[in-house]
C-alpha cells in the first residue's frame, strides 16, 4: 500500500504527538528554551533559573557532590560594612603595635646602644684579626680590655670623685656666701633674700631629695643604673659574638640577585658606624685628658670631677662641648676671675683643635657626612632618643647619604 501524503522519514510521529518520556527531549534536558524568532535565550525557562548557562542537572550535581550545601553567593568587596570593619581592624592594630613599642621603649634604647656598641668594637676585633687572631681570641681579648679599663678607671675615680663631690656640695653654701659680696647681686638680693633661700635650701639637704626622692630614690637609681648597665654589657658581648650571622641572616632576606650589591652597602654602613663610635671615644678621651691637665695647672677645685663631666659631654654632638665648658668655665670664676676667663679662653681654643685639626685626624674618610646632614641628623635623633638618638643620628645620616648616593641617584639618572 502506498504512503500517499505522508513525506518520507516521517512515520507514526506526524501523526500522533509524541509525549513526554516518548522520544521528545523536555526543557529540563535541554537547558535554554528556544525563543519564537530562533534565538536561544539561557535562564529563560527552568533549563537555567540562575541565568548562568549551567542547567539544574549540572547544579544539583555539584551540590550532591563538591557543594552539599549549595553555591555559595557573590563575595562581599564592595560592602560598606566589611571595608568600614577591614579598616578598623588595621588601625586597632595599628594602636596596638604603637602602644607595645610604647611600653617597650626603654628595652629597645639598651637593645640599641648595646648595638651601637658592638658595631664600634668589631673593628678592634677585625684588626686583631687580621693578625692571624681567631675571632673568639679577638673578642675575648678586646672585651676583656674594656672590662679591666672601667673596673681600673672605677676604682680611680670614683673615690676621688665622692670626695670631690662631697665637698662641692658642702661648699656650696660659701659660694653662695661669695656671690653677695657683688654689688648688683647683692642689691637684687636685699630685695627678694634669693641667695639666703638657696642657702638653707641647700644646707637643709632639700635639694638631694628632690633630686633623688631621699635614700629610696637614691637606690632605686643605683640598682636601675646597674641593671642597666649589666644588661648592655651583656648584649653588647652577644651582639660583638654573632655579628657576623646576624649580618649574613639579615642578607638572607634579600633576593639572591641583589644579595651582593646589598652585602657591600652593609659592610660599608657597618664599618661608617663601627668608625664613627671609635672616633668619637677617642675625641671625648683626649678632651677630658687635656682638660684635667689645665684645670690641675691652674688649680681649679674638682678638676677630677669637672674633666669626667667634660668628657661625657663630649660624646653628645653639637652641644656637649659647650655644656662642659660652661660647668668647667663656672667652677673657674668661683674661684677667680682671672682662673675663669682663662678657662674660657682654653676651651675657645681647644674646641677650633678640636673641630679642626684633631677630628678629622681620627675620623678620617670612616664618616663622610656632610655639616647640614650632620645637624640634621643630630637633632632629629636628639629629638627622638635623647642623647642616644643624637649619638646615633650622625652615623645613620651617612648611612643614608650613602644610600642615596649607590642607590637612588642612578635609578634617577637610569629613568
Amino acid at each position: 500500500m502506498s504512503d500517499s501524503g505522508l513525506s518520507p522519514g516521517s512515520g507514526i510521529s506526524s501523526v500522533f504527538p509524541s509525549l513526554p518520556g516518548q522520544g521528545e527531549t523536555t526543557p529540563e534536558q535541554t537547558g535554554p528554551s528556544a525563543a519564537p524568532d530562533g534565538v536561544s535565550r539561557p535562564g529563560v525557562d527552568r533549563g537555567d533559573p540562575a541565568g548562568d548557562g549551567v542547567g539544574d542537572s549540572a547544579v544539583n550535581g555539584a551540590m550532591a557532590t563538591d557543594q552539599p550545601f549549595g553555591r555559595p553567593g557573590r563575595p562581599l568587596r564592595s560592602n560598606p560594612f566589611m571595608f568600614g570593619l577591614t579598616g578598623a581592624l588595621g588601625v586597632l592594630t595599628a594602636w596596638l603595635l604603637v602602644e607595645a613599642i610604647a611600653s617597650a621603649g626603654s628595652a629597645l634604647v639598651l637593645i640599641v646602644v648595646s648595638l651601637f656598641l658592638a658595631i664600634g668594637l668589631n673593628p678592634a676585633v677585625e684588626a686583631l684579626q687580621r693578625r692571624n687572631l681567631s675571632r673568639r681570641l679577638a673578642i675575648t681579648i678586646v672585651f676583656g680590655s674594656v672590662i679591666a679599663f672601667f673596673v681600673v678607671f672605677g676604682l680611680a675615680v670614683v673615690p676621688p670623685l665622692t670626695e670631690q663631690t662631697t665637698g662641692f656640695v658642702r661648699q656650696l653654701p660659701d659660694y653662695v656666701q661669695q656671690l653677695q659680696n657683688h654689688p648688683l647681686i647683692r642689691s637684687v638680693d636685699e630685695r627678694y633674700q634669693i641667695l639666703d633661700k638657696i642657702q638653707q635650701y641647700v644646707a637643709s639637704g632639700g635639694l638631694a631629695t628632690q633630686m633623688f626622692g631621699g635614700l629610696l630614690g637614691v637606690a632605686s637609681v643605683m640598682i636601675s643604673a646597674l641593671f642597666s648597665a649589666f644588661t648592655v654589657l651583656v648584649l653588647t658581648l652577644y651582639f660583638l659574638g654573632s655579628l657576623n650571622s646576624i649580618k649574613e641572616t639579615a642578607y638572607r632576606f634579600v633576593p639572591r640577585s641583589r644579595r651582593t650589591r646589598v652585602r657591600l652597602l652593609g659592610d660599608e654602613i657597618i664599618n661608617q658606624i663601627g668608625g664613627y663610635v671609635a672616633g668619637n671615644l677617642i675625641i671625648s678621651l683626649i678632651a677630658g685628658v687635656v682638660t684635667y691637665l689645665f684645670l690641675a695647672m691652674l688649680k681649679v677645685p674638682y678638676a677630677l670631677a669637672l674633666a669626667i663631666f667634660v668628657a661625657v659631654t663630649d660624646l653628645i654632638p653639637l652641644v656637649g662641648a659647650v655644656i662642659g665648658a660652661v660647668v668647667a668655665s663656672g667652677v673657674g670664676f668661683l674661684s677667680s676671675v682671672q682662673v675663669g676667663i682663662a678657662c674660657v679662653v682654653f676651651f675657645v681654643v681647644y674646641q677650633q683643635v678640636e673641630n679642626y685639626w684633631i677630628s678629622p685626624k681620627v675620623f678620617k674618610s670612616s664618616v663622610d657626612v656632610p655639616p647640614v646632614a650632620t645637624i640634621v641628623g643630630a637633632l632629629l635623633g636628639g629629638a627622638l632618643l635623647g642623647i642616644v638618638g643624637a649619638l646615633l643620628g650622625i652615623p645613620l645620616a651617612a648611612a643614608l647619604l650613602l644610600l642615596a648616593r649607590e642607590v637612588v641617584l642612578p635609578r634617577q639618572d637610569r629613568l
